[in-house]
């Protein structure tokens, strides 16, 4: 009898003990830090700045995002994401990056040059990445792009080669093309930079650059006018006050029928012609691989090299081309390595 009892009672203490770890391992989103989960899981709490809504700089945040879950960073599992956007205004800008360096992130992710400007002279004690810059030097983020010092690494969207293959595809191929219209807001640094890159090209092909500044998005139409009768195309640089309105530009091409070139393939799948790109997704997945190795290897953003696009090719949209005057030729698709980047996208 006393035998049975003692059995009784090594069966029942494991099944109390089971139901015990049962009930604590059933947490809610107030466990752990507003991310679903138990408990006791580590949330990683990122923050995302961006300048500006518009589909390359989204495009890049979607990338980013991507990479971390590949490298088991879940978004209300066990990653937090603060994502915040300026909408183009300064000080909306500056208070972000402030709030971030408040909130103590474990990294904070900065989306165009006038976001991780901001971060980078707020947030000090916390990794930083960038991506969608253009010159992370000459902008003064890192000290270099091989070894970038203090807590500041990312992703350049720009890969110089790619402005000069348009200018040079504009050239060959559109040899009416005597003037080139650029409407830019010479107050972002990443605009200037990359025209003086593609006034250097043309330069070498007697093709002038027409400027038509601008300060905000609502001006852009107007400089767009301005340009009617001046200039034989358009030409727009990853100027996030331009591409924020960039669908006034696509209407006086259309309008007026005038060759529209960017120099992103988001804007191509908008309505413009041609570009010489890459997939910003793409480029957003390349700094969220960087996320990835600090997050979980303790990668130094000091000793990781700026990475650029490696996925250069030439991207028409048929569609935008019509729309414009232009036909399309056997020379122009000749040059193109992958014939998936042929669209057939209508304006937005």
């Amino acid at each position: 009898m006393k035998s049975a009892k003692i059995l009784s009672l090594l069966v029942a203490v494991p099944l109390i003990f089971a139901a015990g770890c049962g009930s604590k391992g059933t947490g809610t989103a107030s466990n752990s830090g507003g991310a679903a989960g138990t408990p006791d899981k580590k949330v990683v709490k990122i923050g995302i700045s961006q300048i500006v809504e518009h589909p390359s700089l989204n495009a890049t945040r979607e990338g980013f995002l991507a990479a971390l879950k590949d490298g088991g960073f879940v978004d209300k599992d066990n990653l937090q994401v603060d994502y915040q956007n300026a909408q183009g205004d300064s000080t909306t800008n500056l208070t972000i990056a402030q709030k971030f360096a408040s909130d103590k992130k474990d990294l904070v992710l900065a989306i165009a040059t006038p976001s991780a400007q901001a971060v980078v002279q707020n947030v000090k004690d916390t990794p930083v990445l960038f991506a969608a810059i253009t010159d992370p030097v000459g902008a003064k983020l890192v000290k270099s792009l091989d070894k970038p010092g203090g807590n500041v690494s990312g992703a350049a969207d720009t890969n110089p080669e790619s402005i000069t293959k348009l200018m040079d595809f504009i050239a060959s191929d559109f040899p009416k093309v005597k003037n080139v219209g650029v409407v830019i807001n010479e107050g972002e640094p990443n605009a200037v930079v990359m025209l003086k890159t593609a006034e250097a090209a043309l330069a070498k092909h007697n093709i002038k650059v027409v400027k038509a500044a601008v300060a905000n998005s609502s001006e852009v139409k107007q400089a767009a006018e301005s340009l009617v009768g001046r200039v034989d195309a358009f030409y727009t640089t990853l100027d996030n006050t331009v591409i924020s309105a960039v669908e006034s530009i696509i209407k006086v091409a259309n309008d007026k029928k005038i060759p529209f070139f960017s120099a992103d393939r988001d804007t191509v799948e908008k309505g413009a012609i041609a570009t010489y790109g890459f997939k910003y997704y793409d480029h957003g997945y390349q700094a969220g691989k960087m996320a990835v190795e600090i997050l979980k290897n303790g990668a130094k953003p000091a000793d990781m090299k700026v990475t650029f696009p490696d996925k250069l090719d030439l991207i028409i949209n048929q569609n935008s081309a019509k729309q414009q005057g232009v036909e399309i030729t056997d020379s122009m698709k000749s040059k193109m390595q992958d014939k998936n980047n042929l669209l057939n996208a209508a304006a937005k």
